[in-house]
């Protein structure tokens, strides 16, 4: 998926275009995560739709739900849910910083294998 070190730096539409598709694969994530918690909230504690749709937002967003819960099964759903979306938050945040930081240390190897004179210097082998 990405280029390896001894490859040239990736064309600056190709790049736009990686990053287009992290920010999608992101979304769908969110938007999975969200649904998970929309149809739990629904089916486990009864919540309306919209009501729903609110808890998962907030708790899948870091802020807590908003409705007090009722049932055991709710709790326990929303308390494993709270977990997820923690996990979620970092895995959504590695899909969107990764190819920036790839570029950033692609870039500081190529610069790193060039010498004063800017010609390449052959790379050693391990």
């Amino acid at each position: 998926m990405y280029e390896h070190r001894s490859q040239p730096l990736l064309s600056r539409r190709l790049f736009v275009r990686r990053l287009l598709r992290h920010w999608l694969i992101a979304f769908l994530i969110i938007l999975g995560s969200l649904a998970a918690g929309i149809i739990g909230y629904h089916g486990l504690e009864g919540l309306p739709w919209i009501d729903s749709l609110l808890n998962a937002s907030m708790i899948l967003g870091g802020m807590g739900p908003v409705n007090e819960l009722q049932t055991t099964g709710g709790k326990i759903f929303a308390s494993c849910y709270a977990l997820f979306s923690g996990i979620i938050f970092l895995v959504v945040a590695g899909t969107l910083l990764a190819p920036l930081m790839h570029r950033f240390l692609h870039q500081l190897h190529l610069d790193q294998d060039e010498d004063s004179a800017g010609e390449k210097q052959p790379r050693k082998k391990r």
